[in-house]
């Protein structure tokens, strides 16, 4: 970086890197990604011809090892966020990494605490972007008293899809793959994480429908990932939250989210990018909020990671404190549907 120019390596090269991250960062001034390696040499050289990357690696930790880059972006499924962050971390390397953070709360831990060993190094978890067209203007309407106390979250995620026993194994339904992960649960939770703070205690209750699935070699697994999920939630805030999410709901209602205050109500539905209703005390019904664009949010991951490198600004979508924050919860889901107890938090 002694030019000015930043040098990036990318680790997995899946859909969501090749439709945001590359050319979110190739958007950069000063940016140029230098080296790709994907699942296989395959596909890391047909990545690297689309976008005219010159180096592919057929080893990950290679790529990261390498004196050519000054930072790493990370787009492999959870099971390699940890190893490689580790290694990215430890080679000097400004990381920028795919949600979800790791497969369970230690590792999260554990990467936190590697990160603040290295307090000159930038990391960023991509963060989630189902909510990002309405937090400035939630934040700002709870901040000015709009709800008054916030007494309960509702967030109900259900798709109009009938279980499907027919469809192969996806990577979030493979937890050796994804971990404690479940569906998008932990993508929506970081939207209330925004607007609300954490939960401090969660109850859940789980069911896998679909229990048996092809993988793409054939082999019939079992599977062990939920597919409808409900939990209840006591909020560090003092509020009640209910999630429920579900793969499973034909004919199902949608998204829908709902804060209730002593003083208003706010509603979102979907899908993403959400819309956005408020009523008060006193008010017949809701009525639409038009948030005008320039107080919309929108994607930016790739924009402030350059910029924080950079030091012209501070990441804040997502933090790895947030990222831990994330994973703790999502654990807690299942070790409360697996006793039946409910789940104090941090773990």
């Amino acid at each position: 970086m002694d030019d000015g120019i930043i040098r990036v390596g990318v680790v997995g090269a899946g859909g969501n890197t090749r439709d945001r991250h590359i050319p979110g960062l190739r958007e950069q001034n000063g940016v140029e990604i230098i080296s790709v390696c994907n699942r296989s040499r395959e596909s890391s050289e047909r990545v690297a011809g689309e976008f005219e990357i010159p180096t592919v690696y057929d080893n990950w930790l290679e790529l990261v090892e390498a004196d050519d880059t000054d930072a790493i972006c990370i787009g492999t499924w959870p099971y390699m966020h940890y190893p490689i962050i580790l290694a990215a971390l430890e080679n000097n390397k400004h990381v920028m990494c795919e949600a979800r953070m790791s497969m369970d709360a230690q590792e999260a831990r554990v990467l936190l605490d590697a990160s603040r060993n290295h307090p000159h190094l930038i990391k960023q978890i991509v963060p989630s972007p189902m909510t990002l067209s309405v937090d400035g203007a939630i934040q700002q309407m709870i901040a000015e008293g709009y709800l008054g106390d916030l007494i309960s979250v509702n967030m109900r995620m259900w798709p109009s899809a009938f279980a499907d026993f027919d469809s192969p194994l996806h990577w979030r339904q493979n937890r050796d793959l994804s971990g404690y992960n479940i569906m998008q649960m932990g993508i929506w939770y970081e939207g209330i994480i925004r607007w609300t703070g954490p939960a401090s205690k969660i109850m859940a209750m789980t069911n896998v429908v679909v229990r048996k699935r092809k993988d793409e070699s054939g082999v019939v697994r079992t599977v062990t990932v939920p597919d409808h999920v409900n939990i209840l939630c006591e909020m560090a805030s003092g509020a009640q939250a209910t999630l429920s999410l579900s793969a499973v709901t034909g004919h199902g209602p949608g998204i829908e989210i709902w804060l209730f205050g002593t003083e208003g109500t706010l509603k979102m539905d979907g899908p993403p990018p959400l819309t956005l209703y408020g009523g008060r005390r006193g008010d017949s019904q809701l009525s639409k909020i038009d948030i005008p664009p320039e107080k919309q949010g929108g994607w930016r991951v790739e924009e402030e990671f350059i910029n924080a490198i950079r030091g012209t600004e501070q990441i804040t979508h997502t933090t790895f404190e947030t990222g831990v924050h994330y994973m703790e919860f999502t654990e807690a889901v299942t070790r409360s549907a697996q006793t039946g107890e409910a789940i104090a938090l941090p773990l």
